[in-house]
């Protein structure tokens, strides 16, 4: 009894322990974030002090916008309104114009090998979140 009683109690410490080292995104702030991303970004590509502070600028300005819609979309989904299929449209329009700008503002701050990796890195993430959106799908077409 007492080595049962051992047992369920390292099994529920261990499985406290394993979920309490996540960190969620949303326990961080935005400039946590962006800073974050910005070390990642530095390791990656070896940016100088100069490009990094430009590059946290864009990072910045762009999480505000992600911010200030997430807002906006959760104010909708709480009221129950959906979006039309000309205001999606116009939402993807907007992300898609949004990425080509910033994609503008790295390549006049980053140099062509820099670039290179980092466009190599966006596919990578693009590939994943693919995969992960398919995984999503399948496990939701299996309910």
């Amino acid at each position: 009894m007492k080595k049962v009683f051992v047992l369920a109690l390292l099994t529920v410490g261990m499985t406290v322990f394993a979920q309490g080292k996540r960190m969620k995104h949303n326990d961080l702030s935005t400039e946590e974030q962006t800073e974050l991303q910005v070390k990642k970004m530095t390791l990656d590509l070896d940016l100088s002090e100069k490009q990094q502070k430009e590059i946290k600028t864009i990072l910045m300005e762009n999480a505000k916008i992600r911010e200030a819609k997430s807002v906006e979309m959760k104010k909708r989904k709480e009221s129950g309104e959906k979006l039309s299929k000309e205001e999606r449209l116009k939402m993807q329009n907007e992300r898609l114009d949004n990425q080509i700008e910033m994609k503008k503002k790295f390549k006049s701050i980053l140099s062509e090998e820099q670039m290179k990796k980092w466009e190599e890195k966006q596919e990578k993430r693009e590939e994943k979140m693919k995969e992960r959106k398919e995984r999503m799908m399948e496990h939701r077409d299996k309910r």
